[in-house]
């Protein structure tokens, strides 16, 4: 009598590799040391990160999540939240390169890595979903969201630079999504303004969101290129895919009530406590 050697749970011949979330989070901010750690309203940076990168990952399906970073007190509370954490090079000074120290030494190259940065506590899920889509679907190899802002969030933005001018990341593009250049300077210059105001109720300014998706070749490409000319002078590491000639898709997103920048300052941080205190956590946005 023969027997059945077939297995109770084959693996798949070809399993499909995972992308990958990573969330990188360093203590040695200039302007703001440990803001990992850094409670707003009452739960840490770093958690509430994690909680978005979690929620988009599982929206997006087949997605893990890693932090990134270089000090031991991040990484522990990385896993005391239940997350995966590595260590890397504490030389290392962009978040892309975190994200590429992780996905170079994963076991199956990882498709698609999103950087989502560990400052960035107001990121929808959704928009990590779509980035995701964006380039699991279409031939681009980077994409990244942003908002065209009414006018009252225009104004709010212009303000917020009165204090922290470096704060803030704006972007002009092409109607078929190819972003032309992004600046901390707010562009486009708006000639007539008082009459667009009064025909449109959102501005043509568009605010760029710091979250990444990259294909694995374009992300080792990027790290594998020195810092371009605009970049060093903006501070802004997409620059360099676009002067290097690389096309970067931009993913239109909704203006949401928590809208900002990334935490770099104390008045972002303390810009981020008020807009919870006015609208509420985030999480309940998330529909």
């Amino acid at each position: 009598m023969s027997r059945d050697l077939t297995p109770t749970n084959p693996i798949p011949a070809n399993p499909i590799p995972a992308d990958l979330i990573v969330v990188p989070a360093r203590f040695g901010s200039s302007r703001l040391p440990g803001k990992p750690l850094i409670e707003i309203a009452g739960r840490t940076l770093l958690s509430r990160v994690v909680a978005i990168a979690r929620e988009g990952a599982a929206r997006a399906g087949n997605v893990d999540v890693v932090v990134a970073t270089d000090d031991q007190r991040i990484h522990d509370h990385a896993q005391a939240l239940g997350c995966a954490a590595v260590m890397t090079d504490p030389d290392i000074s962009s978040g892309s390169g975190r994200a590429w120290a992780v996905a170079r030494d994963r076991a199956v190259a990882p498709p698609i890595v999103v950087n989502l940065q560990g400052d960035a506590p107001f990121v929808q899920p959704a928009l990590i979903e779509a980035l995701i889509a964006a380039l699991r679907e279409s031939s681009c190899s980077v994409a990244t969201p942003v908002v065209q802002l009414p006018w009252p969030a225009l104004d709010t933005l212009r303000q917020h630079k009165t204090v922290s001018p470096f704060s803030g990341t704006t972007c002009t593009r092409r109607e078929d999504g190819r972003a032309l250049w992004f600046s901390k300077t707010v562009i486009p210059a708006i000639r007539d303004e008082q009459r667009l105001r009064e025909r449109e109720p959102l501005s043509p300014v568009f605010r760029h969101i710091g979250l990444y998706a990259y294909r694995f070749d374009a992300l080792r490409r990027f790290e594998a290129t020195p810092p371009t000319l605009y970049e060093r002078l903006e501070g802004l590491e997409q620059l360099r895919f676009l002067e290097t000639g690389e096309p970067i898709l931009t993913v239109a997103a909704d203006a949401m009530p928590h809208t900002m920048s990334g935490i770099d300052t104390p008045a972002d941080l303390a810009m981020a406590e008020r807009l919870i205190a006015e609208y509420g956590e985030p999480q309940s946005s998330w529909i």
